[in-house]
Parts: C-alpha cells; sequence; structure tokens
C-alpha cells in the first residue's frame, strides 16, 4: 500500500540531504547504504576493489572501521560475506597516522633507500597484526626503517606471526581485514605510485595463503595499469577478484530513497514509497531501515515515485525529457557513471531553488530548479576531480568559450603552449601525478582524459565533454543545459 506526500515536506526534506556521502569521524548508521552490486566487493576475498572518484571507496574504507556500520553491513550483506564480527585494521588511507602505517614521504624515503615496496607493506600488515601479539620484538622498533630492517632480516618471526594469529582467528571463525586506500597519496609521480601498488598487491596474493587473514585495496580505475602493476607471478588472482563500485540509475535512486526513508520525516515517506516490508535494525541507539530489493528492482515503481516528487516533465511537455532518466544523464561522464555525492548534490539544490523561485510548484521540485541542481553538481563534480587531477584545470580552463562536439585540432590550438608549461611544472603542488601520457603531446593527454570519462571521441573523430564537466568549465553544447559562467 503507497501513499502521498505533501510538496513542502518532501521539499524540505530533499533541502536537508546530506552535502557529502564520505563517512566521517561521527558514526552516522542512518546514512549507510549498501547497494546489492558493492555487497561483493564487500567480501573478505574480494582483495582488489575499483571504481570512479566518488565511488565509495574511501567512505567504505572509513566505515567498516566503524563498529556500529559493520554490524549494520553485516547484517545486510547475508550469509558467507561480511560478518559483523569481522576485525579490521588499517594499512593506509587519506588520514595520517604515522602509529598505524608510514605517511607519504616515509614510504618514499623508505623507497629511495632501496626497500622492496613489498618489504614495504608486509611490515605495516606485520606490525598491525603484532598489536595484539605480547611481547613480539616487532613492536619495540620505534621507526618504520628499523621495523622493515627487522622483518627483512628475520622472515620466519613474521611467517610464524602471521601463522599464529590465523589460527587464533580461524578458531573464532571470524576474518581479520587490513584496508588499503588513498594510493594516488602515497607518491609523487606516476612510476613510485605503480611500485607501491605493485608491492601492495604481491601482499594481498600472499595473505590468500592464509584462511583468516585478507588484505583489501581500494584503488582509482586509472590505477589499474596491468602493464605496470601486475608483471609479477599470479597477479591475474589478484585482478580477476576485482569488484568495481558501481552506480546504476537503480541504485542512485535507492540511496535517495534509504536518506528519505531514515530521515525526520521516515515513516511518511516509507509510507509514501510502499514496495513492501521495510527491514529495520536497531544500531547505535537509533532504528535504521533498508530500501526493499524488490523496490530497488522495480524500475517503473522507482520513477513512478520520483515523477511524483519532481513532476512528468523537464519542460512544459515531453519533448524536454523526463526527470528521473534526465538527471542521471546529464551528471554522467562518458562511461554514463555518476557520483552519489553530485546526484545528491543535484536534488539538494533543486528543492532549494524550487522553494525560492517556484515555492507554488504543485511538486517538490520544479525543472527549472533541476536544471539548477544540475550547474551546482557540475561545479562539485569538477572540483572532485580537480582533487584527485590537479592538473586538470590547466588543460579544461583554456576551453572555456568552446562548443562541443568540435574538432580536436581547436582543442590542440587552445593547448599551444599550455602542454609545455606543463610539463614544466611537473613536481610542483599542482602538477604532480601528471598526465599518464604527457610525453605524447596533445594526443596523450587526449587519451587520458578519455580514459578518465572526461572526453569522448565521436566516430568521425570530433570530441564531447560530459556535461557533468562541459557545464562547469565553461563550455558549451547547442541546446544543452547553460555553463556555470
Amino acid at each position: 500500500m503507497t501513499g502521498s506526500i505533501d510538496a513542502d515536506v518532501a521539499r524540505r526534506a530533499l533541502a536537508a540531504l546530506p552535502d557529502g556521502t564520505s563517512h566521517g569521524d561521527k558514526s552516522r548508521p542512518e546514512h549507510v547504504y549498501l547497494p546489492p552490486s558493492h555487497v561483493r566487493a564487500l567480501a573478505p576475498d574480494s582483495m582488489l576493489v575499483t571504481g570512479m572518484r566518488g565511488a565509495g571507496k574511501t567512505f567504505w574504507w572509513g566505515a567498516l572501521q566503524d563498529e556500529n556500520v559493520l554490524r549494520l553491513v553485516g547484517r545486510q550483506a547475508g550469509p558467507s560475506r561480511l560478518s559483523e564480527e569481522t576485525e579490521v585494521l588499517t594499512g593506509f588511507g587519506v588520514k595520517p597516522a604515522l602509529d598505524d602505517y608510514p605517511g607519504k614521504d616515509v614510504l618514499a624515503r623508505l623507497m629511495h633507500e632501496g626497500v622492496a615496496p613489498r618489504l614495504i607493506w608486509r611490515t605495516v600488515q606485520a606490525w598491525r597484526l603484532a598489536e595484539k601479539a605480547e611481547g613480539h620484538p616487532l613492536r619495540t622498533r620505534t621507526s618504520w626503517k628499523d621495523r622493515t630492517t627487522f622483518v627483512n632480516r628475520d622472515p620466519e618471526a613474521i611467517e610464524r606471526l602471521f601463522q599464529e594469529r590465523d589460527a587464533a582467528l580461524d578458531r573464532k571463525g571470524v576474518h581479520l581485514l587490513i584496508l588499503f586506500d588513498a594510493l594516488d597519496r602515497c607518491a609523487d609521480e606516476w612510476k613510485d605510485m605503480y611500485r607501491a601498488i605493485r608491492g601492495l598487491l604481491q601482499t594481498a596474493l600472499d595473505m590468500r595463503s592464509y584462511r583468516r587473514l585478507r588484505v583489501k585495496v581500494f584503488l582509482r580505475s586509472d590505477q589499474v595499469a596491468e602493464t605496470e602493476i601486475a608483471d609479477f607471478p599470479d597477479a591475474s588472482k589478484v585482478l580477476s577478484s576485482a569488484v568495481e563500485l558501481n552506480w546504476p540509475r537503480r541504485e542512485l535512486y535507492g540511496l535517495l530513497w534509504h536518506y528519505l526513508a531514515n530521515g525526520k520525516e521516515g515513516q511518511d515517506f516509507r509510507h509514501f514509497f510502499g514496495g513492501g516490508d521495510w527491514p529495520g535494525a536497531s544500531i547505535g541507539g537509533r532504528d535504521v531501515f533498508a530500501v526493499p530489493r524488490e523496490m530497488i528492482a522495480n524500475d517503473h515503481h522507482q520513477r513512478e515515485k520520483f515523477h511524483a516528487l519532481a513532476g512528468k516533465w523537464m519542460g512544459r511537455g515531453p519533448k524536454r525529457g523526463f526527470p528521473y532518466t534526465w538527471i542521471p544523464n546529464h551528471l554522467g561522464d562518458t562511461g554514463g557513471r555518476v557520483s552519489p555525492r553530485s546526484f545528491l548534490a543535484a536534488l539538494r539544490t533543486a528543492a532549494d531553488d524550487t522553494g525560492s523561485r517556484n515555492p507554488e510548484c504543485v511538486t517538490a521540485l520544479h525543472y527549472d530548479g533541476i536544471k539548477s541542481g544540475v550547474q551546482e553538481a557540475s561545479k562539485i563534480r569538477v572540483r572532485e576531480i580537480r582533487e584527485d587531477y590537479p592538473w586538470m584545470d590547466r588543460v579544461l580552463r583554456p576551453l572555456e568559450g568552446l562548443v562541443v562536439p568540435c574538432r580536436f585540432d581547436e582543442i590542440a590550438e587552445r593547448w599551444s603552449g599550455v602542454l609545455e608549461q606543463l610539463t614544466t611544472a611537473v613536481g610542483q603542488e599542482d602538477v604532480k601525478l601528471p598526465p599518464a601520457h604527457i610525453d605524447d603531446g596533445p594526443d596523450g593527454v587526449r587519451r587520458d582524459l578519455e580514459t578518465l570519462g572526461v572526453f569522448l571521441r565521436l566516430r568521425d573523430g570530433r570530441v564531447n565533454v560530459p556535461d557533468v564537466f562541459r557545464v562547469g568549465y565553461g563550455i558549451g553544447r547547442r541546446g544543452g543545459v547553460k555553463p556555470v559562467r
């Protein structure tokens, strides 16, 4: 049985959507949505998890360290998956934690001094495992240099440590995961980053010889360059276990329903959505409701419910498109991938804009508000990709005012002098990890932008740029969403 919901109530709820999806220091189990497609990524045996910026890699790295979140995910993941009793440690991440793992500068110094990356990561793993091994000699070493020296000189003691911890975990029937994320922050040059990733994947493979010990590595999709990171025996076993964090349209709306169903007016929204029973669990002192799987799988039902909130059309008639499909289509990169953060931002801004400019609208969202939401989401997506690739501004800012699709030579002309400056500036704060193929000139940078989903080469050779990047960089397209000026 489904019901209706007041437009003003829904608008306020949409305007209150969180401004980010990253798991912060404060535990918020009600903000944890587990897409069915992510369940396999969190399973202990999935050694490698990949995804675009904003897909959820750092979110899960942080969330799995939270006992309440782990309990919630363990219950939703089902048998033979992640258990709420799983022990979780960190081996590298976005937050500096020198007592747990070396930072970028320490890693760089160790590699510069000739310490093999595999040995560095094995030392990190041994160090974390030795925390419960009272009196273990490794714990008396006070620097990462001394610790790697010990691990190198006494491999038998380290192997025994791993075996004993594995046996103890097996008796309890639980897994222990050591999580690694933000590997782009472990080096300033591609060759050093690839060396570090290669060594880490070797240790992930080594861990598979144990029953309960596992390494889980979160990598950006562009970091998985097989020719650079997979040239060691049985590397295919690691790569074949890789799971990509995707957000197809049904999961984006599933995320939206999750936030609304667990918000201030959650009971009203659960009645409005219908879709059967909403499984609930008491976590951290409050009830958290999971979106029924059959509701997520029912595309027609999701479309119907969203159009009840946003109206049926993106204008005065169907020729302008339909909000349910229009929003994801205009937020996707060239591969159709959408960042959950930009999706939520578009809806949040659309609600604010509708309340300001069209408060009399009979639905929670007006189509003009949705267009404004996409403009704001584009700015957020631009900030996201700029954080991961600081050089992006240098190659896309010169394209402001260009109208796409266009011939590539028009772009190359605007890059005249830009790429030379970029090459000269390599190593500076905004040009660390420069375009991987910058040495190949404009064609090389074009290939890098195509890999990142920013450029799309059409059959006639012209270049197109998706709205989510085009709008934020002031690039035009006839009939498209207006660029941000």
